[in-house]
Order: structure tokens, then C-alpha cells, then sequence
């Protein structure tokens, strides 16, 4: 039997007015699926952090990923996809060196497409991952 767990770990913020959940757990029997909402970044006060840097949001954004993934027993290691929308592709360079410090081994799969804007006004990207355990 299948089971999914939706979550909203500590240490990271809650989504606003419970509208969605920041993971999804899917229970395989020998291994996890871990799927997480889009991340911006956005603190527990609702305020955006790092304005007009992409390095800064970009950091951010792992952060929160970070901490979920390790609510669950993952880390990036695990992550098997990633994607990105981001609302300026003149900055993917940015985004995928700040990108690239959070993984030690080969990359995951990666999907990046450029946005008009995002919900949070100001929000330069959006990140997205699947990871498996």
C-alpha cells in the first residue's frame, strides 16, 4: 500500500493560510518520494529576502530546501530533479553558481524556465525539487 504524508516541517515558513504544504511524501516500501512546493524566498514575516539579488534569494531558497529535505532524512544527495523558474534568464548564471554549492556529487536533472513574474512581487526565482530516499 501507498502512502503519502503532506507536511510543513518545522524551520521553515508556513505556507500562507494553509494553501498548500511545503512536501509530499510518498511511501514505497524500500524508498521515499520526497516532492516539494515551489520555494521563494520569502521569510516566516512574509518579507522577501535578499531584494534584486539572485544570490542571495538563491541561498535562501537551499536553505529552505535544505531544512526540509532533512525533516525527512534526505539531503541534496538525494534530489534527483530540480526546477527553476526565474523572471530574468540574463541571471541564470548567477542562479546556477549559487546552485551549484549546495551539491558535492553530479548534478540532478534540471528544468529552467523563464517566468513574466511570480506571486511574491520582487521574487526573482522559484525552486522546485524531487528527491528520493
Amino acid at each position: 500500500m501507498v502512502m503519502t504524508i503532506l507536511d510543513n516541517p518545522a524551520g521553515v515558513p508556513a505556507p500562507p493560510s494553509g494553501r498548500f504544504s511545503h512536501v509530499a511524501v510518498v511511501d514505497l516500501g524500500d524508498r521515499k518520494l520526497l516532492v516539494l512546493s515551489g520555494q521563494v524566498a520569502v521569510d516566516a514575516s512574509g518579507t522577501l529576502a535578499g531584494d534584486g539579488d539572485i544570490s542571495a534569494q538563491t541561498a535562501f531558497i537551499m536553505e529552505t530546501i535544505r531544512v526540509i529535505l532533512a525533516a525527512h532524512g534526505a539531503t541534496f544527495g538525494h534530489i534527483i530533479n530540480i526546477r527553476t523558474y526565474l523572471t530574468d534568464l540574463s541571471q541564470v548564471g548567477a542562479y546556477a553558481e549559487a546552485r551549484r554549492a549546495c551539491f558535492s556529487g553530479p548534478m540532478p536533472t534540471s528544468t529552467t524556465v523563464a517566468v513574466s513574474g511570480l506571486f511574491i512581487p520582487g521574487a526573482l526565482l522559484e525552486v522546485e525539487v524531487t528527491a528520493v530516499i
